[in-house]
């Protein structure tokens, strides 16, 4: 296989961020459609997002082993074709059960994707000697953004989620297409042909831990806004169907426009004043809405959060890479950790107070993002610790 020029390499790694987003994004905007369908409360559908959280979590142990047995371009191809069967699982499951068993599949799939991902990212910057990691985010808010305008659409035209999925299969295998060839390949310790090395167990150190922090909930914040803007906007602003599902996209068109100027702004002010003033902005910003209430503050408050927590973890993770690649995955698994199992305690906190509160946790998530930043030795350089040998273009 050629080695792919920067360019087609970034392209080809951005269609995985794309493909993460717009899949999260198709399913979960049909949250109250499958709210609806199978007769769930808000408990029922905070355990929803658990089970896929918690298929996240289980899945760390099995990302290690796959990440050296695969590599991250293999494993970012099986992980993403699960998560299309696993769409497809979504628009027809008859029941609760059979639900929670489809989300918590893909909580594991979206585990094994969201590491093999960022490592691929990361190695694009070191193997190349230029920043990507910003723009690599930025597409994932734009499979966001394309997941809500085109749940936005179809719902105009159909209710049927099958017909929805369908339409959102076929694209999503049309991303996988445009991944496949430009990937990066992945060798890992103990794989043939290279020697052993030995890995012993230790305890991450502070500063990993810090940054795994700000990254779960960052990623928190980011998620609920996801998980519970559209719900929020029908049952507490009272919009309609059509318009409900905008709150994904106001969120994500300003994490998308925020993440392209990313590198930039941590270029001239520096990683951590950057993450700092962001998530700052991005709980003021939300807790104002929630206490003003009606639409219009309501999608200004997620305006904030989107430009905000845009440039949260793209930050955490390069700050994560100068600690080497065992930090790196850690804080990548809390990450993901975060975003599929911090939406689902907003569920339980909704279900026992009210939406309202419990959209204002999330508030409170963005201003534990800036407490701890305080604390995370930045880096606004490329990641370099990296272990060469991990990550090497095709």
């Amino acid at each position: 296989m050629p080695t792919p020029s920067f360019r087609r390499a970034k392209w080809s790694i951005a269609a995985l961020f794309c493909f993460l987003g717009f899949q999260y994004g198709s399913w979960v905007s049909r949250l109250p459609a499958l709210k609806t369908r199978l007769d769930l409360g808000a408990g029922e559908v905070g355990l929803l997002l658990m089970a896929c959280g918690a298929g996240a979590a289980a899945s760390f142990p099995l990302v290690a082993h796959l990440m050296r047995r695969l590599g991250s371009r293999w494993l970012s191809l099986a992980s993403a074709g699960c998560l299309v069967a696993v769409l497809a699982a979504l628009s027809a499951v008859p029941n609760y059960p059979l639900a929670l068993l489809a989300v918590c599949t893909d909580g594991v799939a979206v585990g094994c994707l969201n590491v093999a991902m960022n490592a691929q990212g990361a190695a694009l910057e070191k193997a190349y000697g230029r920043t990507a990691m910003s723009q690599l985010h930025a597409t994932f808010s734009a499979g966001l953004l394309a997941a809500a305008l085109l749940t936005s659409g179809v719902t105009t035209l159909t209710a049927s989620v099958p017909a929805h999925f369908a339409v959102a299969g076929v694209l999503l295998l049309l991303l996988l297409t445009g991944a496949r060839t430009g990937l990066l390949t992945h060798t890992e310790p103990g794989t043939p042909g290279e020697p052993k090395r030995n890995h012993r167990a230790a305890l991450p150190s502070w500063p990993t831990l810090l940054m795994g922090c700000a990254m779960a909930f960052g990623t928190i914040t980011e998620g609920a806004m996801n998980d519970w803007s559209t719900l929020y906007l029908k049952d507490v602003v009272k919009a309609s169907a059509s318009v409900a599902p905008l709150g994904i996209a106001v969120v994500s068109a300003m994490m998308l426009l925020a993440r392209v100027r990313a590198d930039r702004w941590r270029t001239r002010f520096g990683d951590g004043r950057v993450v700092r003033a962001g998530s700052a902005l991005a709980a003021a910003g939300l807790a104002l809405a929630l206490l003003t209430g009606g639409l219009v503050p309501a999608l200004l408050g997620f305006a904030c959060v989107g430009l905000g927590a845009a440039a949260v973890t793209p930050c955490v993770y390069v700050a994560a890479a100068g600690h080497g690649s065992d930090a790196l995955a850690l804080v990548a698994a809390m990450g993901t950790t975060g975003l599929l199992a911090g939406p689902a305690l907003i569920g339980f906190v909704a279900s026992t107070t009210s939406l309202t509160l419990g959209m204002a946790t999330v508030a409170a998530s963005a201003l534990i993002v800036t407490l701890t930043a305080f604390r995370i030795p930045w880096s606004g350089r490329a990641p370099a610790a990296l272990d060469p040998s991990a990550e090497v273009p095709a």
